[in-house]
């Protein structure tokens, strides 16, 4: 064979060669990135080319499909009742993208889970009939609280502390998921500018300083560590308490409050600042921060199964932080989930069900996938004794201290207000908390409730969580206890 024949024959065999590696190496390692990059066109046509399954409510679908006009994306998302359940359901948006439990479950919801393939399915690679999504809200709950809430600027969780389950979650001002379904840009771009931030989900991510309500976990570290017997015994607390290091007292709200030396049943009657000041200094942080994190607070894996922002509560204090710790100021968050976890755990005797807003999900046939109702887990924070020492105190405030707006006729109801600082100096209005439990007294039912009022019209002399969080708790639980 002629040599330069020879040559050109052994560089087209190589350009061939060089090929075939080029469309394999794209075939089977750059295929998988190339169709699952959020650009690829392909993917929101196939997912939005049939309806979607369903997110469920008391039996109930809240989520839908529509056909589309005009469009290579077939179907888009529907809502009922959008702006009520949209901090349970988050969104799902052809253009920007999905959150919450449509993002957690997007593959189930889609038809693209394995769980839901059979085996020639899972072969040739086609999509399944969607699932669906069944939650354990409480509709009732869900629409006592957002209708109590109102247009403020807050949020509140239920939880049925026997079970876990989550039975209200709501933030507002809230928004309606179905009106961003389509992409809608001017929608859009109006909600993220919104100062009020109608797209955070308060109830589960933004977490806030929890002021007052904090001291029923600085009052459960001081009884289960025996710095305290009872919550009657009288605690050595000087008024006015000096913090540690300075010449700053730390006030009571008032100034004719019995606070001096009270017992922890009184310190949350009246809510005495100097009475949980001085008992986390004497605790030290170690120990109420190992109690806090008992509650769940340091969590960074908080899921139910929405990833919740991780309440904190902080290290590496002085002294005169670590008092103002005891009253949940300084560095001390917490998300309103985070709180009714508190009040669940108290509520059913210092165990803590794990809470979850999903109970079920199912094939397009209604069998069930996954039981997470089945799949609880229960950790003892506190002995049943502390437990029931504090649901005592707790129903004091109720009935004689800074939380009569709580009362329920029928059942027996137990809480705590707190007023959270806000602001350098305290110069911005400050945040209204209530966090409670209430047990039916003719039907066995109970609740576990927290409330957050982050901005409301109310003049600042009248915010407070009795006056503004409180009556929210109590409609909430209302609808919770009833037959």
């Amino acid at each position: 064979m002629n040599k330069t024949i020879r040559r050109a024959a052994v560089f087209s065999l190589l350009l061939v060669l060089s090929l075939l590696v080029r469309a394999t190496w794209v075939q089977f390692y750059d295929g998988k990135a190339l169709a699952e990059d959020k650009k690829n066109r392909r993917n929101a046509i196939a997912l939005y080319a049939n309806p979607l399954g369903n997110i469920i409510v008391a039996g109930d679908a809240i989520t839908g499909s529509a056909q589309t006009k005009g469009s290579d994306l077939k179907y888009k998302r529907t809502y009922t009742d959008g702006s009520l359940y949209a901090a349970v359901t988050g969104y799902s948006s052809q253009v920007y993208g999905a959150t919450q439990l449509e993002g957690i479950y997007q593959d189930l919801l889609d038809g693209t889970a394995t769980q839901l393939k059979n085996p020639l399915d899972t072969l040739t690679n086609k999509r399944a009939d969607p699932g669906d999504v069944i939650t354990t809200i409480d509709p009732d709950v869900q629409k006592a609280a957002y209708n109590a809430l109102g247009d403020k600027k807050g949020a509140a969780v239920a939880i049925d502390p026997k079970t876990g389950k989550i039975l209200a979650v709501v933030s507002t001002p809230s928004y309606d998921p179905t009106t961003i379904s389509a992409g809608n840009s001017g929608v859009w771009k109006k909600l993220k500018k919104d100062s009020d931030k109608p797209l955070v989900n308060r109830a589960l991510r933004q977490p806030l300083p929890p002021g007052s309500t904090f001291k029923l976990v600085v009052a459960a570290a001081a009884l289960e560590d025996g710095l305290y017997s009872d919550v009657d015994a009288k605690t050595d607390s000087p008024n006015p308490y000096t913090l540690p290091g300075t010449t700053t007292p730390l006030k009571n709200e008032s100034s004719s409050a019995p606070c001096k030396n009270a017992s922890i049943r009184v310190a949350l009657q009246y809510s005495c600042n100097n009475v949980f000041g001085k008992m986390a200094v004497d605790l030290g942080q170690d120990k109420v921060k190992a109690m806090a994190e008992k509650f769940g607070f340091n969590d960074t894996t908080q899921d139910v199964p929405v990833r919740a922002y991780t309440s904190v509560y902080p290290s590496n204090m002085n002294k005169s932080s670590t008092a103002l710790t005891g009253i949940g100021q300084f560095d001390v968050t917490a998300t309103p989930l985070q709180m009714a976890m508190v009040s669940a755990a108290i509520a059913n005797d210092g165990k803590l069900v794990s809470p979850h807003m999903v109970s079920q999900t199912s094939d397009a046939d209604g069998n069930v996938l996954k039981n997470y109702d089945d799949s609880t887990e229960t950790k003892e924070i506190v002995s049943s004794s502390t437990a029931q020492q504090l649901q005592s105190a707790m129903q004091t405030v109720i009935t004689d201290g800074t939380g009569t707006n709580a009362q329920i006729s029928g059942a027996t109801v137990g809480g705590k207000t707190g007023t959270a600082q806000h602001g350098e100096n305290n110069s911005k209005t400050p945040y209204a908390w209530f966090t409670s439990y209430a047990k039916s007294d003719s039907n066995g039912k109970e609740v576990a409730v927290a409330v957050l009022v982050e901005q409301s019209d109310a003049a600042r002399s009248e915010v407070s969580g009795n006056g503004l969080a409180a009556p929210v708790a109590k409609a909430m639980m209302q609808a919770a206890l009833k037959n």
